[in-house]
């Protein structure tokens, strides 16, 4: 694919008017448009966590209208079973009145597939997005299925330390692009909800784009540049996440157990170049990896016990963690 810088002012107008759209009909929230969107363009998942009746199920509903794609919603409750969400095999009679295996979808084949309060469901049944979410194929009783493409997983979960609620299992988490944290809006935002949601009118939304144009961006994307010294600095946060690794920072080496894999580098990347696409660039800043670094590692940092006991921050170790290696001589 050849690409121009035409395509990159017209790829960055589209995103700018999908934004607007998305604006006129939910209120506030902007820094989790953003992040949600930067994951929908680089083609990742993203899990979003706040309390109830915040609009998060709302919020992803009207993204896939906005961008025109097929959309299922999975309600995850204690008693979901995996087939539920990929679907299973019936038996069927054919025109020869003899029986038959048919394969019934599930409500994973959408391009957007919002997985409703997945820590609802157990451990098992949250497993069944493992594959799907990994490699974009289902396999029912030795036939693998490709997902749709373009194909995301958005989930929402409510804070774990509310009632009936499983702690989604790391590998599940590591396959999440990045974790959004969706605060309660302010009072302004209160009264302009209230205004849009008890009317009579309501908003109408415009189509933007189409699954072509999405993933055509995401393969822009891809095309955005990156220079070996900011790299270089994505890497040493990766390795400074760490405790054993020499260039942690103190409070990484007392409360962090585990820190971010490769995958968390591959999200960092491709959350960064999406920024950087967003803001009409065609390659990537510092900014851009300061500003996505929070919502990438959040989820891929697991404390120890001292870091749990002394209720350590995530998003301050990983601000730590930047701060220490720039001071360190990388990209002072």
């Amino acid at each position: 694919m050849s690409v121009s810088e035409q395509d990159f002012i017209q790829a960055a107008e589209k995103l700018d008017r999908i934004k607007h759209e998305i604006q006129a009909f939910i209120v506030g929230q902007d820094e989790v448009i953003d992040q949600l969107l930067w994951t929908i363009f680089s083609g990742g998942h993203a899990l979003l966590e706040g309390l109830p009746g915040l609009g998060k199920t709302m919020l992803v509903k009207t993204i896939s209208e906005v961008l025109d794609l097929s959309f299922s919603r999975i309600q995850f409750t204690p008693d979901l079973m995996p087939s539920d969400i990929t679907g299973t095999m019936m038996i069927q009679p054919d025109e020869n009145g003899k029986q038959r295996f048919d394969f019934f979808e599930g409500p994973i084949f959408s391009n957007i597939v919002l997985a409703d309060e997945i820590n609802r469901a157990t451990p098992k049944t949250q497993s069944a997005l493992l594959e799907a979410m990994g490699e974009k194929t289902v396999t029912i009783m030795g036939d693998t299925k490709e997902m749709a493409n373009p194909f995301f997983v958005l989930a929402t979960q409510n804070p774990i330390e509310m009632e009936g609620t499983y702690p989604l299992p790391e590998a599940q988490l590591d396959r999440f692009t990045c974790k959004i944290n969706v605060y309660y809006p302010d009072k302004q935002a209160l009264k302009e909800i209230i205004h849009r949601t008890t009317g009579v009118e309501k908003p109408k939304l415009k189509k933007v784009m189409t699954s072509d144009d999405v993933c055509k961006i995401q393969m822009l994307t891809k095309h955005i540049i990156i220079s070996d010294e900011i790299l270089d600095l994505a890497v040493n946060i990766i390795a400074g996440t760490h405790p054993n690794d020499g260039g942690a920072c103190p409070s990484v080496k007392s409360y962090v157990q585990y820190g971010s894999g490769p995958r968390g580098l591959q999200s960092i990347i491709n959350l960064a170049k999406a920024r950087a696409l967003f803001a009409g660039r065609f390659h990537v800043s510092i900014g851009d990896i300061k500003q996505v670094a929070n919502p990438v590692l959040r989820h891929r940092i697991l404390l120890n016990f001292e870091g749990e006991a002394a209720d350590i921050s995530p998003d301050a170790l990983i601000a730590e963690t930047i701060e220490w290696v720039q001071q360190d001589g990388v990209l002072k």
